[in-house]
């Protein structure tokens, strides 16, 4: 009997550090745990889906994101991160409809290495924004390093800073969030005391809303269709009113966010890997051309 014993603990001592594992946690399990971090429940008809993989995968790490870009995906394939958690659209549209792009090439390829690479993608828009308060309009505020002149702590909506110029406004924005294809409608020697902020692309009546309230002299947001926000904001700089449009892009208007949503979720799963990787801006400006 000793002699059994004696065999039958070393085996029990090896298997036990096994016995006590964690089984990884599979993409299914992570992104509803996620999606509860912000909200009981998505909205109807939302677009919080998985857009891509097999849910059923296991996590070997977490990437967030702006926006899953070719060099995302890349990035994040590098770092063995395979459950990928984009703010916007992974196939150009907001439904993520690919019914017009079933031949086409671009989006053949950027499949075939979600799949070659066994990630899953999945969108989480919707449930983020609904947090309060807003993760978005907060995090922005923090990149700008505006907190102290929030009128509301409660709400990143608005600020009250030192007078400064438009074009000094503009620079400090410019510097902090290294957004170079910014676009301004307004005086640029025009004094700003009250800005309003809105992230991302609020549409027309959001963005008109902010910008019409007396006490506001700029409005900060991320895009505009240009025949709507940006002509309202032209027209009233021509009728002489104090008002002025800085649209600094989506993507740096929504980034920091997404950042937040990284540390978020790391604390989520302490035991996983968990990186933001930015998106950066796709489009640039003559003279800043991006680097090879």
């Amino acid at each position: 009997m000793r002699k059994l014993i004696a065999l039958i603990c070393p085996i029990v001592l090896t298997l036990a550090p096994l016995a006590h594992a964690q089984a990884p946690i599979t993409a299914a399990d992570a992104i509803q745990k996620i999606q509860r971090r912000y909200a009981p429940a998505p909205p109807a008809k939302t677009v919080d889906t998985i857009k891509a993989g097999d849910p059923g995968t296991p996590v070997t790490g977490i990437a967030t994101t702006f926006l899953d870009t070719m060099d995302v995906l890349r990035e994040a394939a590098r770092r063995n991160e395979n459950l990928i958690i984009t703010h916007e659209p992974t196939f150009y549209n907001h439904l993520d409809d690919t019914s017009f792009f079933k031949d086409d090439p671009v989006y053949k390829e950027k499949l075939a290495f979600i799949g070659q690479h066994h990630m899953v993608v999945f969108r989480l828009h919707d449930e983020i924004h609904m947090a309060r308060p807003d993760p978005f309009g907060m995090a922005l505020v923090e990149a700008l390093g505006a907190t102290e002149y929030l009128d509301d702590p409660s709400n990143p909506g608005l600020l009250t800073i030192p007078t400064m110029s438009l074009r000094e406004v503009v620079s400090e924005i410019q510097s902090r969030l290294h957004a170079q294809t910014m676009r301004i409608v307004g005086d640029p020697e025009m004094p700003v005391t009250h800005i309003a902020l809105r992230p991302g692309a609020s549409g027309l009546q959001a963005q008109v809303s902010a910008l019409r309230q007396a006490n506001v002299d700029v409005l900060i947001a991320g895009e505009a269709s240009e025949w709507e926000t940006v002509e309202y904001a032209r027209d009233a700089t021509a009728q002489g009113r104090k008002k002025a449009l800085v649209l600094i892009g989506h993507e740096p208007s929504e980034e920091p966010g997404m950042e937040q949503a990284a540390k978020d979720i790391r604390a989520l799963f302490p035991g996983v890997k968990v990186d933001h990787i930015l998106a950066n801006q796709s489009m640039w400006s003559p003279g800043h051309a991006p680097a090879k």
